[in-house]
């Protein structure tokens, strides 16, 4: 945990909330998940808390467990690999770039009536888009040829439900992995074996 302390902090913060979802009443419930979104309406009026906030919550908190095998998975290995300013800032970007572009398409539909108007109110939030992102660039600590086939595995997942579904979440979950993909100047300099350990002196080495 010391070595990955952003990732865990993170998890920690959506292990509160989602005990405050799980033991609200379902109206209060559905208040904050509203309050909390990254939606049209709240971009709009709360754009700073909208962004922040929406990255703190899930819809269900049954999801917890499922969230922190990810995070392990995914999040901390790419910030014990990078450190945490360079993970903070990949999965920074791709959640709010991901966000405002997703957002930005749901606006067009709803201006082409293409979706009802009350698209701009749905319940967004969730940390999949910095998931995406991390599983991106986790793409570049694989040597070859595991890591063609981490990233034909990855691209799979997340761009068949893009090119099916076609979901303003889908379309953020693609922006999130081509962003992690796109920030492999970061990982310039980066041990190719993760961080190395510090090798303890004997008590007479100089």
């Amino acid at each position: 945990m010391r070595s990955s302390p952003g990732t865990h902090v993170w998890l920690a913060v959506i292990a509160i909330t989602s005990l405050v979802i799980a033991l609200s009443p379902d109206a209060l419930g559905t208040y904050l998940l509203h309050r909390n979104s990254s939606n049209l309406h709240q971009l709009a009026h709360h754009p700073m808390r909208a962004l922040l906030g929406s990255a703190f919550w899930i819809e269900d908190p049954s999801d917890l467990l499922l969230y922190a095998v990810l995070f392990e998975v995914f999040h901390a290995p790419v910030e014990r690999w990078l450190g945490t300013p360079k993970w903070l800032l990949t999965v920074a970007t791709a959640h709010i770039a991901a966000t405002l572009v997703s957002q930005q398409v749901v606006l067009a539909a709803i201006q082409l009536h293409d979706v009802p108007r009350s698209m701009a109110h749905v319940v967004d939030i969730g940390v999949s888009y910095g998931l995406a992102a991390s599983a991106g660039i986790l793409t570049y600590r694989l040597p070859n040829p595991w890591r063609l086939l981490y990233l034909a595995v990855v691209a799979v997942f997340f761009l068949v439900p893009l090119a099916t579904d076609r979901t303003y979440t889908d379309l953020g979950h693609a922006i999130s992995l081509a962003i992690g993909l796109a920030c492999h100047p970061l990982t310039r300099g980066a041990p190719a074996g993760g961080k190395p350990v510090a090798v303890e002196r004997p008590p007479d080495a100089h």
